[in-house]
């Protein structure tokens, strides 16, 4: 099993998650983060980390996101590996929560 980012990290891109990862599975795009499926050890230190609650379990994603699975292993196969924590996004606050997000992914 593996976690994934879900929708509510567009946008906001906080990398508290990235600062715990103990495999350094996280893989940075311009207004998102993914995980990669392959080199997430399913450890769980990740989700409770994240400010915007966007990690889930790959058995406990919410209805409606189901194609960050998807997302999550195309993206962590193009973008660079993220292994240090960065300032979030300078409009996170204000992203933080908004629905539909989906349509703003920068790939």
């Amino acid at each position: 099993m593996t976690f994934i980012v879900g929708e509510n990290c567009i946008k906001c891109k906080y990398t508290d998650c990235v600062e715990v990862c103990p495999v350094d599975c996280f893989y940075e795009g311009p207004n998102f983060l993914v995980i990669h499926p392959d080199e997430c050890i399913d450890c769980a230190l990740c989700e409770p980390e994240c400010p915007a609650e966007a990690i889930f379990a790959e058995d406990e994603i919410p209805e409606g996101q189901e194609a960050f699975l998807q997302i999550n292993e195309e993206l962590a196969d193009v973008w660079p590996n993220i292994s240090e924590q960065k300032a979030p996004a300078a409009d996170a606050a204000e992203w933080d929560g908004v629905e539909g997000k989906i349509k703003y992914l920068e790939r």
